[in-house]
């Protein structure tokens, strides 16, 4: 049996722009890509602490050390720069190996990571 587990987590990033004119998507810094073993082309999972909304779309790779957190075409309209929201990705395991398998949970500090 195949069931479908937390991988990573960001917790609390702030959103730093809402770029409507673009295809769609989330562009999130490397680094926090990084450090929550996130990948380009990832389907995740957004939940905007400050209005209740979740909304599922696909990960691009932002500036390294640049703090970005965009949501990208219509997933714009579910947020305003300043709202918090935490990016989820799942996986899909079998039950012996989610029974062990240990998430990466992130808490970056102002879109960045603490040492």
């Amino acid at each position: 049996m195949m069931i479908e587990v937390l991988k990573s987590k960001l917790h609390c990033v702030k959103i730093t722009e809402a770029n409507l004119n673009y295809m769609g998507s989330i562009t999130i810094d490397e680094d926090l890509m990084d450090a929550a073993n996130l990948i380009a082309g990832e389907k995740v999972q957004i939940v905007n602490n400050n209005n209740g909304e979740r909304i599922e779309t696909y990960i691009i790779k932002g500036e390294r050390g640049s703090g970005c957190i965009c949501l990208n075409g219509a997933a714009a309209r579910k947020c305003v720069v300043g709202d918090t929201v935490i990016i989820i990705a799942y996986a899909l395991m079998d039950f012996e190996e989610a029974n062990t398998f240990k998430p990466t949970v992130v808490f970056p500090e102002n879109n960045k990571i603490v040492k």
